[in-house]
């Protein structure tokens, strides 16, 4: 179990540490006996990667969900998809990198991809936005998914974005009715929907691209109304009340389940989808394949009824006097 008495935002360093001591085992000629210890140390990190990962807080889950080597948009559209082509452009104003849309094939289908996409290094990173689009961005996105509608391919979106970019000039431009805008479009899509939270899942930003007939999220992700900082510089004017906020806000992927949020959970790899993208990439694969299957299976008249029904029950509240 993970030692109580380590910084909680650093409880993957005993897992790092036992890491390197194996890289520098594996760096020395090799001998039965050191093979033996090597063997041993592998067997040591999958027990303490599965139980460091089985115990974490929702404010861990969160840091996990941020993880700067998590698989992004990009990832899985390199891993999953064929001849991926990249649209650009809104047709009304620019082209927005922080949301990447296309067409690819997967296992022989067309689907429309579409995903917010965060950098690697600074220069990404701000190429990108931090991953936190402009109104462009969501209308783009669904310039896509009307042109995916008009010759019958499935759409498949990708969230992983802090939420939608506050700036004035994205106000200027209607950010907030170009995200209300999708969500009315994405409720009347005649093609399947399949939504998967790879990240981070924050607000209307993430919404946007979140209306759809399965909805899925990997285990270590997150999806919420506002981030734990945000919500703790509201509530408590403490943004490092962020733990306490995260465990109110039931942004973890079990919680969101239980409030019928998400349709279901993917799995990671022990140490998280950071660790063995290409298990990740992989796991999420079959998924999708069942997912689609079984979407295509209904009607159209099935299915929209179907996504109006699911979004129509969520929440749950109580009723006082």
């Amino acid at each position: 179990m993970v030692s109580m008495s380590r910084d909680p935002n650093n409880f993957e360093e005993p897992i790092l540490e036992l890491k390197a001591r194996i890289e520098g085992l594996k760096a020395q000629p090799a001998t039965p006996k050191l093979e033996r210890e090597i063997d041993k140390l592998e067997q040591k990190l999958r027990k303490l990667q599965a139980d460091t990962y089985a115990s974490l807080t929702d404010w861990q889950r969160c840091l996990v969900a941020r993880h700067p080597k998590r698989p992004y948009t990009r990832d899985y559209i390199s891993n999953l998809f064929e001849e991926f082509d990249e649209l650009h452009g809104d047709r009304r104003f620019a082209d927005d990198p922080a949301i990447m849309a296309g067409f690819g094939t997967f296992r022989g289908r067309t689907l429309a991809v579409i995903g917010h996409q965060k950098g690697r290094d600074i220069k990404q990173k701000l190429h990108r936005n931090f991953g936190m689009p402009r109104p462009e961005g969501y209308r783009k996105a669904l310039r896509v998914m009307k042109t995916a509608e008009k010759f019958g391919a499935p759409i498949v979106t990708f969230i992983d974005t802090p939420g939608a970019y506050p700036g004035i000039d994205a106000e200027e431009r209607g950010q907030g009715e170009a995200i209300a805008f999708n969500l009315k479009e994405m409720a009347m899509l005649k093609v399947p929907v399949l939504v998967y939270v790879i990240g981070e899942g924050g607000s209307g930003g993430a919404l946007a691209l979140g209306v759809g007939d399965h909805i899925c999220i990997l285990a270590n992700s997150i999806y919420s109304v506002i981030s734990p900082e945000g919500c703790a510089s509201i509530l408590w004017k403490d943004a490092d009340q962020m733990a306490t906020a995260a465990e109110a806000l039931h942004l973890t992927a079990p919680k969101l389940q239980k409030l019928g949020l998400v349709d279901s959970i993917c799995e990671e790899p022990p140490g998280g989808a950071h660790d063995n993208p290409n298990q990740m990439f992989s796991l999420l694969g079959e998924h999708l394949a069942a997912q689609l299957a079984r979407e295509e299976s209904l009607s159209v008249e099935e299915r929209i009824e179907a996504r109006y029904q699911k979004f129509r029950v969520m929440g749950s509240f109580m009723q006082a006097g």
